[in-house]
């Protein structure tokens, strides 16, 4: 029998090994079922009907067009006709970005009424068992909700587990924008909860809205719960790695890049949020000011300068957060890379004092909501730092809400 001495390469599978069951044994669900479809998914669909299609006799632009291009053609139309393409492509006009927002608006909500018609159709199919009712009259409800009049839909998929943005206070005009970017177990039906409200996206965003008007009321503010992207569901492999990740990142950048006016962006990271906002630092647009992450698993780098940003980077953690047992580090693809709180990180590291856990940091009257909306008015010099002293706020000169340090 040979024997073989412990070598690095060996030590490095050891690890690879050791942080696969750690995620396992975290795991809720484990991988994510992959759902196959006979036909075209709404949106799919809707976007092909939308590439086929005319306006006074011209054919439509490409819906993948650069958002300024498209400004630029909704723009040129009238009123009528741009609620004409809303109500011929709500999915394909409520997705595209570079459309004016109050459109993205209407064409969401025109998608929704359609959505709920189909799963209240599906309540009463009896092809369906009654768990697959359950889950019909589940999405009936949740489309129902997201259609109130005082919501604005700025982004809703109804395929597979679904995906949906919503924007609290006035896009157009804000002077600021937050968006806050969620982390694993989201989708449609985990996007508003009454219980834990403030644990899911629609919740955080209200949350930090509200903080954001107390730390600024003369500020213009905007915040988007933004769930636009297939997030892992549970913390098994698939949260252990990148690839929805970085398909969240292409989505974000995206989003971010059809906004409309020139605000300065403030991005709230939570949990696998965090990963997403990581890979997706070196390519957004100049106008996104701050990147902060909480309940960090990691950012997919050693340290926040090999995020080659301009942002400044914050980070926090709850000390009763159990994302502080996962390793960081990333091996073989597992794995998100160093702890953004730790000293040799070089982010900005905030006070989340009072937060609940690992889902509690939106919670109204914690630390942690209020310095996020005080790096969300541009108040950073009204942050408060996990360490004593300001050294989270080094460097930092007076700033107006309005404006960049």
């Amino acid at each position: 029998m040979t024997s073989f001495d412990a070598s690095p390469q060996l030590n490095v599978w050891r690890a690879l090994l050791a942080l696969a069951v750690v995620f396992v044994m975290l795991a809720t669900t484990g991988w994510t079922a992959m759902r196959h479809h006979r036909h075209p998914a709404p949106l799919q669909a809707s976007v092909s009907a939308w590439e086929h299609g005319r306006i006074g006799g011209h054919r439509l632009p490409d819906p993948q067009s650069a958002p300024a291009r498209l400004a630029r053609f909704f723009a040129s139309l009238t009123e009528g006709q741009r609620a004409s393409l809303a109500h011929r492509y709500p999915l394909a006009v409520g997705n595209m970005n570079g459309a004016p927002v109050e459109l993205r608006y209407l064409a969401n909500r025109v998608a929704l009424g359609q959505a709920l018609e189909v799963e209240s159709e599906r309540v009463h199919d009896s092809r369906l068992t009654t768990s697959g009712q359950r889950h019909a009259a589940r999405r009936m409800d949740r489309f129902g909700a997201l259609m109130r009049p005082d919501r604005r839909i700025l982004a809703f998929d109804p395929s597979g587990s679904g995906r949906v943005a919503e924007v609290f206070g006035d896009l157009a005009e804000a002077e600021r924008v937050s968006v806050v970017v969620p982390g694993s177990d989201t989708d449609l039906l985990t996007f508003q909860r009454t219980d834990r409200k403030y644990s899911a996206p629609a919740g955080m965003a209200e949350s930090l809205y509200a903080a954001e008007r107390d730390a600024a009321p003369a500020t213009r503010t905007a915040v988007i719960a933004w769930a636009d992207y297939t997030a892992p569901s549970g913390l098994g492999m698939d949260a252990a790695m990148a690839m929805r990740a970085r398909d969240g990142a292409e989505r974000l950048d995206a989003m971010l890049r059809g906004l409309p006016g020139a605000s300065p962006v403030s991005l709230f990271c939570h949990s696998y949020g965090s990963v997403v906002c990581g890979i997706a630092a070196r390519s957004l647009p100049d106008r996104v000011a701050d990147i902060a992450v909480a309940g960090s698993p990691g950012m997919r780098v050693e340290k926040a300068s090999q995020l080659d940003t301009a942002a400044r980077v914050w980070a926090m953690r709850d000390a009763d957060d159990w994302i502080q047992d996962v390793p960081y580090l990333e091996l073989g693809g597992l794995g998100h890379g160093a702890d953004p709180v730790a000293d040799g990180f070089g982010a900005r590291v905030l006070s989340a004092r009072e937060a609940k856990g690992h889902a509690g940091y939106f919670v109204p009257g914690t630390d942690s909501v209020r310095n996020f909306a005080e790096i969300g008015v541009g108040a950073y010099r009204a942050v408060s730092c996990a360490h004593r002293g300001d050294v989270c706020r080094t460097g930092l000169s007076g700033t107006t809400p309005t404006g960049r340090a």
